[in-house]
């Protein structure tokens, strides 16, 4: 089986770059979704995050908003809060990947945004970025509700420079040329990455 690992900054077009990984037939694992999860009421992370940050939990489920405002205070406690998160995603990543395997799927997807910045790399075959220029991700940004100049700065601060991403992935998707192209390239790599692993 093929596992493909596929990345990219804030406003690059990841989200809608998997999906065209998905409309081709690949499984995809959904890290950000599977902490959505975790998160909410009966999330296994609710307790632990209760217990390391007792204000960022109401009515039984993680406050996104409430645990960053907390973060924002004490930058150094993010390593509690991964301390917490990172294996439980890793647990259903591997729990996922395994039901994969047995289903004879050829190639999976694990979407994992912050993938060059977290900690623990997985072992995976390919490396996909999802790229666009600066320019274009700074429009596309700051067009969400509720960002700021000041927000996407400090997001911006938390991740590895695009070029030194483009550096380290086996292949790059760019996404200023509009869906039509995109999915052209996610086509082509596709078919690349069989013909490599015949």
């Amino acid at each position: 089986m093929i596992e493909i690992v596929l990345t990219g900054s804030i406003g690059m077009g990841k989200s809608t770059t998997a999906k065209l990984f998905a409309d081709a037939g690949i499984p995809g694992f959904d890290a950000d979704a599977c902490v959505h999860a975790l998160y909410a009421v009966g999330g296994e992370a609710v307790a632990p995050i209760q217990a390391a940050f007792p204000t960022a939990v109401i009515a039984g489920e993680v406050d996104r908003s409430l645990l960053a405002k907390r973060l924002a205070e004490q930058p150094k406690r993010f390593a509690v809060l991964e301390s917490i998160v990172h294996p439980l995603v890793a647990q259903k990543r591997a729990e996922w990947t395994i039901r994969q395997k047995n289903q004879g799927t050829k190639i999976v997807l694990y979407d994992i945004p912050l993938y060059f910045e977290g900690g623990t790399k997985l072992k995976v075959d390919f490396v996909v970025l999802v790229s666009a220029p600066a320019d274009v991700q700074r429009a596309r940004v700051l067009a969400r509700d509720g960002m700021s100049v000041e927000k996407f700065t400090q997001i911006l601060a938390k991740q590895l420079p695009d070029a030194q991403k483009r550096k380290k992935s086996d292949y790059v998707i760019t996404t200023d040329t509009g869906i039509a192209d995109a999915r052209l390239q996610v086509a082509a790599i596709l078919r690349h990455m069989g013909e490599t692993n015949q």
